[in-house]
């Protein structure tokens, strides 16, 4: 469990979200609860994919983020322009590290621009911060 402080700090950026663990699943509860999931998911893979050192992986997990978020109608098909979505289209068969850069870019912009002060406002962050604070008192206030 994350302490108030913790919580209280994803709010500085989705970057410090996405960074925490008990913040990403946080935001994935949340954007589960809108539909949106696959932004993080997507942003997720990517950022496992870029980690990928073996050239017979990056073929095989490239195709597989393509089939899962890029192609149409993929399952988890990601909002991206027609432009991104053909840049990728036209590269995949000889994927390199940085052939999701510009599409994970546009998924993170829409995530800080809309999902993430969405996920501030909603009753379920209000509540975990409610929730930390009220366990910090009880931790420092044995007497309440």
């Amino acid at each position: 469990r994350s302490n108030a402080g913790e919580t209280m700090a994803w709010s500085e950026s989705v970057d410090t979200l996405l960074a925490n663990k008990d913040g990403l699943a946080a935001f994935r509860t949340f954007l589960k609860s809108e539909f949106s999931e696959e932004n993080v998911e997507f942003w997720l893979a990517c950022e496992d994919f870029k980690k990928t050192k073996s050239s017979t992986k990056i073929a095989s997990k490239a195709q597989k983020i393509y089939s899962d978020f890029i192609q149409a109608d993929a399952p988890k098909e990601i909002n991206i322009d027609f432009h991104t979505k053909t840049h990728i289209s036209q590269n995949i068969s000889e994927p390199t590290l940085s052939c999701f850069d510009d599409a994970q870019r546009l998924i993170h912009s829409l995530m800080a621009k809309d999902s993430f002060p969405r996920f501030l406002r909603s009753e379920a962050y209000k509540e975990l911060v409610k929730q930390q604070q009220n366990g910090n008192q009880k931790r420092w206030l044995p007497f309440l």
